[in-house]
């Protein structure tokens, strides 16, 4: 090993130079093509309960993957150790594995024309994360809880308010000559009060806010009192006969159902013959008010980044438009799977082959307010949680336990617990009657109200 690469991998500051280094020294190795990714990282969490500092956790982290290929043969190991015999352990490890393992012609880095970035600030970092001394972090999780139970006299106990911050930074290399990097910020706040009714039930509900900027989190006074509000309008809930209403899906909620359709759409499950949408590219397969749209381009996005995770520029891909199939979600791997070409949507951990992940995905928004959707229900249920999981992606099955508020000539009126909703998203996708106006990203998959005519609720 040159005096320079001991040095860097001693005293390891710059991440770039560490992930060429280690791509060169792969390379030596025998590998016909090599990808490393580094990352260092810090984070802080603590968790009040009651007042009192329950957890309290900050650490920093550093590692380092390598995926190598012997022609179609590829193996992968990562390591925390950056000294000149942990680099030496990752390497070697790596051309072992990848001497055993099973060729596959598919797999490989992407072509060379198609890597890149996207230029300009995303804004993704910002240090005010930071800013605020650690008592101070604490005292944002401990205003949280306190704003919720002091609310009502109904909420007496908690599951805590926390107050979480993190930062990062990638690198990702290839062999092909690809090195890019980027860093995000994260912080969020949150707050789960109990509430206990006169017949001694108890209730629990939450709220929280995320944002890659202190300056850009509610308050947590705002967080508090709403997770109080969600909380209580729980108290009292009952069953209800089974029946077949409109069910009007809350944007948290409704951001689930999402999160199903792009799990359909990706090339993982299209060449796997697992999902509903196999063959569907061209076809109609949801309402014409339907347009899904994935975007790894957005400033400040939580699911944005300029490049995806095998150095693939992110773009803006529209999944399904006006109900028509216009394109799978793809990585490299998938794509030529497929016959078709990346998407930018590789999702690249430490180790392993990259998978396929989202930018950020998104229901476009409708023109009516929640009031105004709910307004419209003669009867049905607002649904504020599923539970569980029940969704076949093959046949588009669904069922899931779930609770609400019912909803009585266009007003909510009481609670509704121990039901489940089900139906089937081929049709769901098709009976999506109304879209409100309220989409709002709370993390990388966001949706807004959505009213879906049809569903059956079993209950009492």
């Amino acid at each position: 090993m040159s005096a320079r690469s001991e040095a860097l991998l001693e005293s390891p500051t710059d991440l770039r130079e560490i992930a060429v280094d280690v791509i060169d020294r792969a390379r030596r190795a025998g590998a016909t093509m090599a990808e490393a990714v580094v990352r260092d990282g810090t984070e802080f969490s603590t968790v009040v309960r009651r007042g009192e500092v329950e957890t309290l956790k900050e650490a920093g982290s550093r590692a380092l993957g390598l995926r190598v290929f012997l022609g179609h043969q590829a193996a992968s190991t990562y390591s925390s150790d950056f000294t000149p015999e942990g680099i030496e352990m990752l390497v070697s490890g790596a051309m072992e594995l990848a001497k055993i393992t099973s060729p596959d012609p598919t797999s490989g880095l992407p072509d060379k024309s198609e890597l890149g970035q996207i230029s300009g600030d995303l804004q993704l970092y910002y240090d005010d994360v930071y800013s605020l001394a650690a008592e101070e972090r604490i005292e944002y999780a401990r205003r949280a809880e306190k704003a919720a139970l002091d609310s009502d006299p109904r909420l007496t106990n908690s599951d805590g308010g926390s107050f979480d911050a993190g930062t990062g930074r990638k690198v990702l290399a290839n062999s092909l000559g690809f090195v890019g990097e980027y860093r995000r910020s994260l912080c969020s706040v949150y707050a789960a009060p109990i509430a206990r009714a006169e017949d001694g039930a108890m209730q629990r509900d939450y709220w929280y806010s995320s944002a890659r900027t202190l300056s850009k989190l509610d308050s947590p006074e705002n967080v508090g009192r709403e997770a109080a509000r969600r909380t209580l309008r729980r108290v009292g809930a009952r069953k209800i006969a089974s029946t077949r209403v409109p069910v009007v899906l809350e944007p948290t909620v409704a951001a689930s159902i999402i999160d199903n359709i792009f799990d359909a759409a990706t090339g993982d499950a299209v060449y796997r013959q697992a999902t509903f949408l196999v063959d569907q590219l061209g076809q109609k397969v949801a309402g014409e008010n339907i347009t899904l749209i994935d975007d790894g381009t957005m400033v400040g996005g939580f699911g944005s980044s300029p490049f995806d995770g095998e150095g693939v520029p992110t773009r803006r891909t529209v999944v399904i438009e006006k109900g028509v199939l216009k394109s799978y979600l793809l990585n490299t791997y998938t794509a030529r799977k497929l016959g078709l070409k990346t998407t930018g949507n590789a999702a690249r951990g430490l180790a392993g082959t990259p998978a396929t992940g989202s930018g950020n995905f998104f229901l476009e928004p409708g023109t009516r307010t929640q009031q105004q959707i709910i307004a419209g229900v003669k009867q049905g249920l607002y649904v504020t949680e599923f539970l569980g999981f029940g969704v076949n992606l093959v046949t588009g099955d669904f069922s899931r336990g779930a609770s609400g508020l019912w909803i009585e000539n266009g007003e909510l009126t009481y609670p509704v617990e121990e039901i489940t909703i089900a139906g089937n998203l081929k049709d769901m996708l098709n009976n999506i009657a109304e879209i409100g106006s309220d989409l709002v990203f709370r993390s990388s998959m966001a949706c807004p109200t959505l009213r879906i005519d049809g569903m059956t609720i079993a209950g009492a």
